[in-house]
């Protein structure tokens, strides 16, 4: 087995502005897994917010080079565990080296992941629609310009929140779901809640600091929608302490390490009562379709990175107007763009 690492610019379709912060383009750390003549794909975003620059994830699988080449496994979960001594520290870089992986895995015996996994992919959840933060009117027509999606995911965090759901429920009836990306109080989470429920909103998504613990027990206790932990739920050993706090989970693949890891939380949340959503960076459909092989097991999905950008490194699963349709590439159903 040969491993490839490479980075590549993703311009995107918008300025992408949530309450950390605003990007024209993501950086992003795609691995290749080569055997005979088979190829796996993986990726990994570079994001400031979590200390992760490409260059960074790039020298990390590099240095574990001879470790990922030599290492003999049957699956994917066998060899995460392998890698996870050299690389457990740095979840960012596993991440791409397993989505990588389980593509591989796929392609070696000649079927998709999920059925793999013995799933079914017939009846899945629909994915949303992001619609970052902007002025009101720029808003609005993100929405108009991805028309006839069931649910759209609405960006919040500014000292005019409400009145953003509000012009926005104008243009349509679909269901809404709002993310705060840590932006709110406990005060503000529970009185924007009340009206946000009368605005068709199913649920908000992290609505205080990762570290107000206090502040989102008393959330959960008195808030009048779902509330769902994204920064608070990293990786597995935080989903324990997310279940009196949150009443779901949103898993992403790069933060947790991987499609291994992000199985276990799913099983682990389940056995906590808790509701289960796998969310996206902006990436390309490599990570996308990582991300729909876990869709069957999944009550939420956002899944709209591939969507955001201008320019796509590869054919894998995509989305119409929300709902995911399958290649007939077996693993991940990944195929690089033959000019990169």
């Amino acid at each position: 087995m040969k491993l490839r690492v490479r980075v590549f610019s993703l311009p995107l379709r918008h300025t992408f502005t949530i309450a950390h912060g605003s990007r024209d383009e993501i950086t992003t750390v795609v691995v290749e897994l080569a055997d005979g003549d088979h190829r796996g794909y993986g990726e990994s975003q570079a994001i400031d917010y979590y200390g992760v620059s490409a260059e960074a994830m790039a020298e990390q699988l590099s240095s574990v080079r001879d470790q990922i080449e030599s290492t003999a496994w049957e699956t994917p979960e066998e060899f995460w565990h392998a890698m996870l001594p050299h690389l457990g520290e740095h979840r960012f870089a596993l991440c791409a080296l397993d989505e990588a992986a389980h593509d591989l895995w796929g392609k070696r015996l000649g079927q998709p992941v999920w059925k793999l996994w013995g799933l079914d992919t017939t009846r899945t959840v629909p994915s949303d629609y992001t619609i970052g933060l902007a002025s009101i009117e720029v808003m609005i027509a993100k929405l108009r310009e991805f028309d006839g999606w069931p649910i759209y995911k609405i960006k919040l965090g500014t000292d005019h929140d409400l009145e953003i759901v509000r012009a926005l429920r104008q243009h349509t009836d679909a269901v809404f779901r709002v993310d705060a990306n840590t932006a709110w109080t406990p005060e503000q989470t529970i009185r924007n809640a009340l009206e946000l429920r009368e605005l068709g909103v199913e649920f908000i998504e992290q609505p205080l600091r990762a570290d107000d613990v206090e502040g989102m027990r008393r959330v959960r206790s008195e808030v009048a929608l779902p509330v769902i932990a994204d920064e608070s739920c990293l990786v597995e050993a935080d989903v324990e302490r997310c279940a009196e706090l949150f009443h779901g989970i949103n898993i992403k693949l790069t933060k947790c390490g991987g499609m291994t890891p992000a199985r276990a939380m799913i099983r682990r949340a389940r056995e906590l009562g808790l509701s289960v959503m796998v969310g996206c960076m902006t990436e390309s459909s490599i990570g996308i379709s990582a991300i729909a092989q876990l869709l069957p097991l999944l009550d939420y999905v956002d899944m709209d990175g591939a969507v955001l950008i201008d320019r796509d490194l590869a054919d894998g699963v995509r989305l119409e107007r929300g709902r995911a349709i399958y290649p007939a590439t077996p693993g991940n159903g990944v195929t690089l763009h033959a000019d990169l």
